[in-house]
């Protein structure tokens, strides 16, 4: 395997997992970039740049990181918050007064973060034109009755994630939240990542796709999932469905209209580097930036909700946006916060190490967390630690 890119003195390790991972576990074109206290210790890609292509991955390609995008998003109105322009203790409806309705008038900002909205699901769902026209989506789940009183418990708002955050964000700044990603933290750091992607930047982006886990390899990484999991998938009343089905049909997430909405909880573009640059600055310093003064840091990663989770059927724990240490939650320590993207892509930082980790891939796997690829460089960079 032709491994481009450089590992810093001690981070062998995680260019060994990197190389298996395309040898023993499918890969087919990945990136993977970790920085610690601030500098980057290693930044590594291979492999084609489109699933079923034979172009090679280049120094600067990006891919879609899908759900990874809902970590960069949460950055949003927690630094907004950290501006004073936010009370996250608030109800949603100060400063969205249609979301008051059908039951929701205490729904609180934190509870958007946290996923305990109660609002995972849409009675009708979206259209992938209605879905990426903000005024049409957000009166969708404005309108939306609850499936449990928010704040009392906690689902996985996987589609509707997109439109309350950017309902909020636009309400608070008058701008949309991937203008305010591009102005307020892209830019100043130098990320090459967007939540509405650039027509002059699509010529970077691989196309994605579903591979399979080979059967000979990684055996003891390979996750089965549990009967009531995979009954929750199968199930078209379940809230499980009816959550990833929020956009219905599913878009093609190869479509430059879909790279291009800004859909900050499934359509955000990022390369490995800028992904783990964006976690590294919540953490610290990076070049003179730092995004996240301590409180908003531990706000960030302290438990907001836990247990059984209404969507994913699994255990879950959510800090403000972020997804903490836990059995569904592929981490480096208690401490690390972040979010996956479903089928593979993985963002975090862990204040304990100083590490901040990014992962993208162009083959998309089934499941939510736990990608055995992502879960083999996170035990490198354990190896490397120790």
């Amino acid at each position: 395997m032709d491994v481009q890119g450089t590992v810093q003195a001690g981070f062998e390790p995680v260019r060994d997992a990197f190389v298996r991972n395309f040898e023993q576990r499918g890969e087919r074109g990945a990136a993977v970039a970790v920085y610690r206290d601030g500098r980057k210790v290693v930044d590594l890609w291979a492999g084609v740049r489109d699933v079923g292509g034979s172009a090679p991955w280049a120094v600067d390609t990006a891919q879609v990181i899908r759900s990874a995008t809902k970590g960069v998003a949460a950055a949003v109105p927690l630094l907004l918050h950290q501006r004073g322009q936010l009370d996250l203790d608030a109800p949603v409806g100060t400063y969205w007064p249609e979301f008051k309705a059908a039951g929701k008038e205490r729904a609180l900002v934190r509870h958007l973060l946290s996923h305990q909205a109660g609002v995972p699901v849409l009675d009708r769902p979206l259209t992938f034109a209605e879905a990426a026209d903000l005024s049409v989506a957000s009166a969708a789940i404005a309108a939306q009755e609850p499936a449990w009183e928010p704040g009392t418990d906690h689902g996985y708002h996987a589609q509707t994630y997109s439109w309350l955050l950017s309902a909020l964000v636009q309400r608070v700044t008058g701008r949309t939240i991937g203008r305010w990603v591009a102005e307020e933290i892209a830019r100043p750091l130098g990320l090459d990542l967007w939540i509405g992607l650039p027509a002059d930047e699509a010529h970077r982006v691989g196309r994605i796709g579903p591979v399979e886990q080979p059967a000979d390899g990684g055996a003891a990484l390979r996750l089965r999932p549990k009967r009531s999991v995979a009954e929750a998938y199968a199930d078209p009343a379940s809230l499980t469905r009816r959550a990833f089905e929020a956009i219905t049909p599913a878009p093609d997430e190869n479509d430059p209209a879909y790279r291009a909405a800004e859909l900050p909880g499934s359509a955000g573009v990022s390369t490995a580097r800028a992904l783990a640059r964006f976690y590294a600055a919540t953490l610290g310093p990076v070049d003179g930036h730092r995004l996240f003064a301590p409180a908003t840091l531990a706000m960030a990663r302290t438990e907001e909700s836990t247990g059984p989770d209404r969507v994913l059927v699994v255990g879950t724990r959510f800090g403000l946006g972020y997804m903490l240490h836990g059995p569904a939650s592929p981490l480096l320590s208690p401490g690390s916060f972040g979010h996956p993207g479903r089928g593979g892509s993985l963002g975090f930082a862990d204040p304990a190490s100083g590490i901040a980790l990014g992962y993208v891939t162009n083959g998309m796997r089934k499941g939510v967390t736990a990608d055995p690829r992502a879960q083999a460089l996170i035990r490198a960079v354990r190896t490397a630690l120790a």
